[in-house]
C-alpha cells in the first residue's frame, strides 16, 4: 500500500484533500468470450452470449438440496462473467437477492466465500441502463441494493468485508466502460453517489467499526471507506447520527504499525468539520476519552515525528484540540492536556527541566512556524477557561510572551526570519492582551508596563524598520510599526480598565499620559486615516479614560495640550461616520475622554470654553444622530455646573441662526415622536392624567416591584433624552430664551412641568401596585391618594390652558399683523392712485394751453391768498414772481434750459419784463449777447457762444 501523503498545514475552514489508493483498471479474463443474450457488439461480432437465468439461480440457492455444491459454484461462476462488465439496473434486484444467499452459505460453507466476492465486484464496476428513465424507475432498487452492503459487513469474513470497501471506494473512483465492451449506456457519473446517500450506507459503515474493533485490517479499509464518503454533506450528516467523531476518535490511538489509523480518522473528522455542524462534533468530542486520545495522539507526534508527513498531522490534531478546547467544560485540565500545551507552548522562551521538552527543538521549517502559532492560539483558548489560571501562572506565561515584546531585528530570531518573527511577535502581544487581565500579578512583576511603554516609545521612533505585514495580524502595517502599537495598546486597554490602582498609578508614573498623547499626535499628522490608525486612536483615548476618570491630578496631566489635541476629532465631518473605517467608534471614545479627563477639572473645563469646545458640543446635536445627541446631552449638562457655560450656550447659533434653546426644543419634539407620546396637531397636550407617557409604557402591565427596584416611569427617566434637556433648559432658565417660535413655547410649557409629571406618574403607579396587590389602605390614606392625584391632573389641566392661550394670543396677533399688512397695502395703492391722478393734472396741463393758464390763475390766487392782509407801514414790498412767466411750478430769477440752447431763444428771460437790454449785468445767464455764430457742431447739440 502507497504511503499516504499530507496536504502543508491549513485552517479548520479547510478540508483535507482525499488520499486514496488508486484500484488497478480491471481486464477481461483471458479466454472468455461470452456476452449478452440478443446483444452484438463490434467487438464480439458474430459470437453467441450464453443466457443466465437469474430466476433459477435464486431457485438454485434458496433450494440447495436440488443441486450440488459444485453446481450451484459453477452457476455463480456463470453470472459473474455474465456481468463482468457491470450491471444492468433492470437486474440490480436479482442480484441483490443472489449476493445475500451467497453471503448466508458462507456461514455454512467456506466455498461461498469466493463466489460471493466475485459478486461484490460486479457493483464496483459502472452501472448500465438499457433506457434514459432506467435511473428513475430502479432507483429504489439501486438504493436498497447499496444499502444492502452495508449491512453484509456482519458476515464474519475478513475477505468479504474488505471486498465491500473495495467496490464501494470504486464508486468514487470508478473507470469509464471501454467503448469496444460497451453495449447499453452507462449511469451518469454521479449516480451511484447518489444512491449511496439515499441508502444511508455512511450511517451503517460507521456502526459496523464496533464489529472490527480488533482486526486492524478490516477497520482500516472500513475507515478508509468512510474517508471517500465523508465529502459528501449528506454522509456527513448520516455519520452524525452514528456518532462517528466520538467513535473514530477514541480509537486514535490504537496500535497501526502503517500510521494510517490516526491519519485517515483526522481526515474523517476535518471533513465532519468541514460539512456538518462544528458545535455538533465539538459536543461529542467533548469527553474525557476523546480529549485523552488528542493528547496522547499529539504528544506522541510531537516527541516522535521526523517525517514532513508526521508533522502536518501532528498540526492537525492540534486544531481539532484547539477547537474542542473552546466549548466550556472540556476536560482540558482533568487529562493533563492544558498543562503539556502550556509547556510545549512556553519552554523556547523560559528554560524548563521537564523531561518531556528534554531534546525537543523546533526547527525553522515551515511545519514547525505553523505549531509555535497554533501552540500561542492555544493559550487564547484556555485562557478562556478561568480554572486555567492557575497554570497560566505555573507555566510562567507572562514572562514567556514578553520575550517577544522587544524591537525586531533585521535577522529575526534565532531559528526564524525576521517575517516569521515579526508574525509571533504580534501574536504573542494579541495573546498577551488575553492572558494579562487573568495575570496581573506576574504582569506587575515582570514590570509589564515599563515594558509596554519601553515597545511603543520605540513604535513612534524614526529607527528603521520594514514591516512584512503578511500575516493576520500584520495587516495594514506594512512598512510601518502600526501593527505592533495597535497590540499594545490592545493590552493597556484591558489591564487599565480593570481599575487596579496600583497598575494605574505604575503607568501614570511612567509618564504613560504624556506618551499617549504624543500616540495621538504624532498617528494624525503621520498616517492616513485607515482602519488601523483609527482603531490606534480609539483604543488611547478609552486608555486616557481609565486613567483620568475620578482623579483631578491626572486630569491635570492631561491639560491643556490633552484639550488641544481632543478637540479636533470632536469636530468631525458627519459623512466619516459613515466611511465604515470606524470614525464612529472613534468620536463615542474622543466624548468619552472628554467626560473623564477634562470634566470635574475646572482649568481645564475653562480651558476648553474658551476654546469654543461647547460650540463644537452644539454642532455634533446637529447631526441628528441620538446615540451622539444622548451622550453629548450628558455631557452638557455635566458642563452647566461652571456658570460659564451658560453665556456660551445663549450665544451659540446654528444654521439659518437657530439658537440653542430652539434645537434642544426641537430634540424634546422628535424623542417624544418616537416614543409615541401623543400631541395634538400644534403640539398640545392630549391626556392630561399622563402627558408624558410612551407608547411602550402604556404597554406594559403593572408589576409590584421592591421599593428597591425602578419602576417603568422612573427607568424611562435613564432611557431617553427627556431628562438631560429639561436639566440643561433649567439651567439656561425659562424665561427670555431667545429665537424661540409659539410652538416652541408650547412645547416648554410641557417641559417646564417634567418633573411634577414624573412625580405624578410615580404616584400614579403607586396607587396601581396597591390595586394589583389588593391592599387596602388605611382611611386616610386613600383621600390623600385621591388629592395627590388630582394635584398632578390639574398641573396637566394648567398646562393646558397655558398652552391654549399661547396659540389664541399667537392667533390674534397674526391677525394684527394682518390687519397692518392691509393698511400698509391700502396706503401703498392710495400713494400710486395720487401719482396717477397728478401725472394726469401735468399732462393735461402741457397738452392744453387754456387748462395751463387756468391753474396759473389758481396758483396765482392760492399765492395771493396765503399771503398776510396786514401792511406795515412804511413798508416796502417786493413782487417774488416774474410776470409773463408761462409755468406753474414755482420758479426762481435763474433757471437753465437744456434741451433749447439760449442762443436760439435769446436768454430765458427774453420774452419777460426782466430783459436782459434792461439789466446789463455781467456774467452767468444775463450777459449781454454780442455775435452769436452757429457751427458745425450745432447739427450735434453745441453752440458756440462769443
Amino acid at each position: 500500500m502507497a504511503s499516504p501523503t499530507l496536504r502543508p498545514l491549513a485552517t479548520p475552514s479547510l478540508l483535507l484533500p482525499s488520499v486514496v489508493e488508486k484500484r488497478r483498471p480491471l481486464s477481461p479474463s483471458p479466454g472468455l468470450e461470452e456476452t449478452w443474450e440478443g446483444e452484438l457488439s463490434g467487438f464480439e461480432q458474430g459470437n453467441r452470449a450464453k443466457s443466465v437465468d437469474l430466476n433459477h439461480v435464486i431457485k438454485l440457492l434458496e433450494e440447495p438440496e436440488s443441486s450440488t455444491t459444485e453446481e450451484q459454484l459453477q452457476v455463480l461462476e456463470k453470472v459473474a462473467k455474465r456481468y463482468r462488465y457491470g450491471i444492468l439496473l433492470n437486474d440490480i434486484a436479482q442480484i441483490s437477492k443472489i449476493l445475500n444467499l451467497c453471503a448466508e452459505r458462507s456461514h455454512i460453507d467456506i466455498v461461498f466465500i469466493e463466489p460471493t466476492c466475485e459478486i461484490l465486484k460486479l457493483y464496483g464496476l459502472p452501472f448500465s441502463k438499457k433506457k434514459l428513465s432506467d435511473e428513475v424507475t430502479y432507483a429504489k432498487e439501486v438504493q436498497e441494493a447499496i444499502s444492502q452492503l452495508g449491512c453484509l459487513m456482519r458476515v464474519p469474513c475478513s475477505q468479504v468485508r474488505i471486498q465491500i470497501c473495495k467496490s464501494i471506494i470504486n464508486f468514487y473512483h470508478a473507470e469509464p466502460p471501454k467503448k469496444e465492451f460497451q453495449v447499453y449506456q452507462p449511469v451518469s457519473a454521479n449516480y451511484k453517489k447518489h444512491m449511496v446517500e439515499l441508502g444511508g450506507l455512511a450511517e451503517t459503515l460507521v456502526l459496523s467499526l464496533t464489529l472490527v474493533e480488533n482486526q486492524l485490517t478490516e477497520k482500516l479499509w472500513i475507515i478508509k471507506t468512510l474517508q471517500h464518503l465523508s465529502i459528501s454533506e449528506t454522509n456527513c450528516q448520516l455519520m452524525m447520527k452514528a456518532q462517528a467523531p466520538i467513535r473514530l476518535c477514541s480509537h486514535l490511538n490504537d496500535v497501526d504499525p502503517t500510521g494510517q489509523l490516526l491519519f485517515r480518522s483526522s481526515e474523517i473528522l476535518w471533513n465532519l468539520l468541514e460539512n456538518t455542524s462544528r458545535n455538533e462534533i465539538i459536543d461529542q468530542l467533548n469527553n474525557l476519552e476523546c480529549v485523552q486520545a488528542l493528547k496522547e495522539a499529539f504528544t506522541h507526534l510531537l516527541l516522535h515525528s521526523s517525517r514532513h508527513y508526521d508533522r502536518q498531522l501532528r498540526n492537525d490534531i492540534l486544531v481539532i484540540a484547539t477547537l474542542v478546547a473552546q466549548n466550556p467544560g472540556t476536560p482540558m485540565i482533568e487529562t493533563g492536556f492544558a498543562k503539556q500545551l502550556i509547556l510545549f507552548a512556553t519552554f523556547t522562551e523560559v528554560k524548563s527541566h521537564n523531561p518531556l521538552v528534554k531534546g525537543l527543538k523546533i526547527t525553522s521549517s515551515y511545519e514547525d512556524f505553523e505549531l509555535k502559532k497554533l501552540l500561542l492560539n492555544m493559550l487564547t483558548v484556555l485562557a478562556n477557561d478561568l480554572c486555567s489560571v492557575q497554570l497560566l501562572h505555573e507555566g510562567k506565561v507572562i514572562l514567556a510572551l514578553f520575550y517577544y515584546l522587544k524591537p525586531n531585528e533585521k535577522t529575526g530570531s534565532v531559528g526564524m526570519s525576521a517575517a516569521q518573527f515579526e508574525e509571533l511577535q504580534l501574536l504573542a502581544i494579541a495573546t498577551l492582551a488575553t492572558v494579562a487581565p487573568l495575570l496581573v500579578e506576574d504582569y506587575m512583576t515582570n514590570y509589564g508596563n515599563t515594558r509596554l511603554l519601553m515597545f511603543l516609545e520605540w513604535c513612534l521612533s524614526n529607527a528603521p524598520f520594514f514591516a512584512q505585514g503578511n500575516s493576520f495580524h500584520g495587516t495594514g502595517g506594512r512598512g510601518t510599526k502600526l501593527a505592533q502599537m495597535r497590540y499594545c495598546l490592545k493590552v493597556l486597554n484591558p489591564v487599565v480598565s480593570l481599575c487596579d490602582e496600583a497598575v494605574n498609578l505604575d503607568l501614570c508614573d511612567n509618564g504613560a499620559i504624556h506618551q499617549l498623547l504624543d500616540i495621538l499626535k504624532k498617528t494624525t499628522s503621520k498616517y492616513e486615516e485607515d482602519a488601523i490608525v483609527l482603531e490606534i486612536q480609539t483604543d488611547v483615548f478609552l486608555i486616557l479614560s481609565n486613567l483620568c476618570e475620578n482623579n483631578t491630578h491626572r486630569k491635570e496631566l492631561f491639560g491643556w495640550d490633552g484639550i488641544d489635541i481632543l478637540i479636533p476629532f470632536l469636530k468631525m465631518d458627519a459623512k466619516k461616520l459613515y466611511s465604515g473605517l470606524g470614525h464612529n467608534r472613534l468620536l463615542f471614545s474622543a466624548l468619552d475622554c472628554l467626560w473623564c479627563c477634562v470634566l470635574g477639572c475646572i482649568i481645564l473645563e475653562d480651558y476648553f470654553l474658551e476654546r469654543e469646545g461647547i460650540f463644537t458640543l452644539l454642532d455634533l446635536l446637529m447631526l441628528d444622530q441620538k446615540n451622539v445627541c444622548n451622550l453629548v446631552l450628558g455631557l452638557l449638562v455635566e458642563f452647566c455646573d461652571n456658570p460659564k457655560t451658560v453665556s456660551h450656550i445663549n450665544a451659540w447659533r446654528g444654521r439659518k441662526g437657530q439658537t440653542a434653546a430652539s434645537m434642544l426644543i426641537n430634540l424634546w419634539r422628535q424623542e417624544e415622536e418616537d416614543m409615541g407620546v401623543k400631541h395634538d396637531k400644534v403640539g398640545k397636550i392630549v391626556d392630561t392624567k399622563k402627558p408624558l407617557m410612551s407608547q411602550f409604557q402604556k404597554t406594559q402591565e403593572v408589576i409590584p416591584m421592591p421599593a428597591n427596584c425602578p419602576t417603568i416611569a422612573i427607568m424611562d427617566v435613564a432611557e431617553n433624552m427627556r431628562a438631560k434637556i429639561y436639566c440643561i433648559i433649567c439651567k439656561l432658565g425659562f424665561e427670555n430664551l431667545p429665537g424661540l417660535t409659539t410652538k416652541d413655547f408650547v412645547t416648554l410649557a410641557i417641559i417646564r412641568r417634567y418633573f411634577d409629571f414624573k412625580v405624578g406618574e410615580v404616584w400614579s403607579e403607586i396607587c396601581a401596585e396597591l390595586k394589583k396587590e389588593n391592599f387596602k389602605p388605611v382611611t386616610p390614606d386613600p383621600e390623600v391618594l385621591q388629592v395627590v392625584i388630582e394635584a398632578f391632573e390639574n398641573v396637566g389641566k394648567m398646562v393646558l390652558s397655558l398652552q391654549t392661550e399661547m396659540l389664541e394670543s399667537q392667533k390674534y396677533q397674526e391677525i394684527q399683523e394682518e390687519e397692518k399688512c392691509y393698511a400698509k397695502i391700502h396706503s401703498l395703492h392710495k400713494q400710486r392712485e395720487m401719482v396717477s391722478k397728478s401725472w394726469e393734472n401735468f399732462l393735461t396741463r402741457t397738452s392744453n394751453y387754456e387748462a395751463l393758464k387756468q391753474a396759473k390763475r389758481l396758483q396765482e390766487k392760492s399765492i395771493e391768498i396765503s399771503r398776510s392782509k396786514v401792511k406795515s407801514f412804511k413798508a416796502t414790498l417786493h413782487p417774488t414772481d416774474i410776470k409773463g412767466l408761462n409755468t406753474t411750478i414755482a420758479s426762481g430769477r435763474l433757471v437753465t434750459v437744456e434741451s433749447t440752447p439760449s442762443e436760439l431763444t435769446g436768454g430765458p428771460l427774453a420774452d419777460t419784463d426782466l430783459a436782459l437790454k434792461k439789466l446789463p449785468i455781467r456774467g452767468g445767464a444775463l450777459k449781454s449777447i454780442k455775435e452769436v455764430k452757429v457751427i458745425e457742431s450745432f447739427k450735434k447739440g453745441s453752440v458756440s457762444v462769443k
